[in-house]
């Protein structure tokens, strides 16, 4: 099966069949994880970047072909969608190739009757590139950032009130970069470990960036295979979100805590809250399904680590039992993922305004049921990785106007504004 072969049945699962797009890319990179390391890139690439650019894709399609996007029959339209993504976005790809196999895609799948057609709207676009017409910004700017930066008109409305214009474009710009994948080194490596694995990486071409702050952070560019670099079966790393790591850090663990994590899966700030602790201390990790604490107890053991347990516990439901017990409580709720859109693209076509309103009670009713869970004088640890008013500071209002808790500190990290994705925190402390 070739690449676009690949990138056609991926893509068919994500935008027609509406499967998420990081497990079906995940899958599909793993299936075929002996093709050529290049050959792994441009299927990653060519998937995501067709899925991020997918709103900019079909305006542009619309001028270029007769036949409406939406009334266009699914495979042609997924070819489509993945040729125009290589002539606009793919420097590497020589346009005549990328019409080329569109072509012999369409007959392929057999679609012989429409490869004509395929032809015509790609070559003429490769002709007329440079005459595209986008919506003035000037006179329609909420229309021009969405098409520009292939972004729900809603989203970039709700983001222009809260950020205003600068910031939401830097915004719109750096969910559409090339997104590291961030890793949190194991405090238990030896100097010689880590230098054999970033050896390692040189070795294959990742390109890998310390953090400034965060001395175990590490940003790897170039990977597609995150489990084939050696070290990951043995728990020497841990694939986690800066954001998360420096939730784990402003919560200012001390030993001998006690820490809950009621949201936990897959584990990420659960394995960091236990690795700082060192076995002085311990983490009870939970989620709602079986399959989600599963994920936890994968991670748990593949990284060996001590002083944590993982239960299956609905979090909007209280535990009479916790009363007072954590001298910690993780509550990284459910919410939009806005803010890593940049690693999940489907993410924005699949939230509406609407979902907003019900995530933010949602949180709400958590926190209403696992609060008491502080111990007087315990944190709370409020996070989300979403870049919503409604999620983030008004439900800090919230806590601050009805729960017993006093703000000590918070933070906002925003794509394109800061080195990572969009994350909220928020550390409260009980009131004795």
């Amino acid at each position: 099966m070739t690449e676009r072969e690949i990138i056609l049945d991926v893509l068919m699962e994500i935008l027609e069949k509406k499967q998420f797009s990081h497990l079906v890319i995940r899958a599909a990179l793993e299936k075929y994880a002996y093709l050529p390391v290049q050959k792994r890139r441009f299927i990653k690439r060519c998937c995501e970047g067709t899925i991020e650019q997918l709103i900019c894709i079909d305006y542009i399609l619309s001028q270029f072909s007769k036949t409406p996007v939406k009334k266009m029959k699914p495979l042609i339209r997924t070819i489509l969608r993945m040729s125009v993504y290589q002539i606009l976005f793919m420097d590497s790809v020589p346009e005549r190739a990328a019409c080329n196999e569109a072509v012999s895609l369409t007959k392929k799948r057999g679609f012989s009757g429409l490869s004509g057609f395929v032809n015509g709207v790609l070559r003429t676009l490769s002709r007329k590139k440079d005459a595209i017409v986008y919506p003035d910004r000037t006179a329609k700017p909420e229309a021009y950032l969405s098409i520009r930066y292939s972004m729900p008109r809603w989203i970039v409305s709700m983001w222009l009130l809260e950020y205003g214009e600068e910031t939401t474009e830097k915004m719109l710009a750096g969910l559409l970069s090339v997104r590291p994948v961030t890793i949190r080194m194991r405090e238990s490596l030896t100097t010689t470990q880590k230098e054999k694995l970033l050896t390692y990486m040189t070795e294959e071409d990742i390109i890998w960036e310390q953090d400034e702050q965060l001395s175990y952070a590490y940003a790897l560019q170039n990977v597609d295979h995150i489990a084939g670099i050696p070290g990951f079966a043995e728990g020497q790393f841990v694939l986690q979100d800066i954001g998360s790591m420096y939730v784990v850090e402003m919560a200012g663990l001390q030993p001998g805590d006690f820490v809950i994590d009621v949201c936990s899966a897959p584990g990420g700030k659960a394995l960091h809250a236990a690795d700082k602790l060192g076995g002085n201390g311990s983490v009870l990790a939970r989620d709602l399904t079986d399959y989600k604490v599963s994920l936890i107890r994968e991670n748990m053991d593949r990284c060996r680590v001590s002083g944590m347990t993982a239960q299956v516990w609905d979090a909007t439901v209280r535990d009479e039992s916790l009363i007072e017990k954590a001298d910690v409580l993780l509550a990284d709720l459910p919410c939009s993922g806005l803010g890593v859109i940049g690693r999940k693209g489907d993410i924005k076509y699949r939230v509406s305004q609407e979902d907003i309103v019900t995530i933010a009670a949602l949180q709400r009713q958590i926190l209403t049921a696992v609060w008491p869970y502080v111990k007087k004088g315990g944190t709370l640890m409020y996070s989300t990785c979403t870049i919503t008013a409604a999620e983030n500071e008004k439900n800090r209002d919230w806590i601050l106007n009805n729960l017993p808790f006093t703000l000590e500190a918070e933070k906002t990290m925003l794509p394109g504004v800061d080195k990572s994705d969009g994350f909220y925190m928020a550390k409260f402390v009980r009131n004795t």
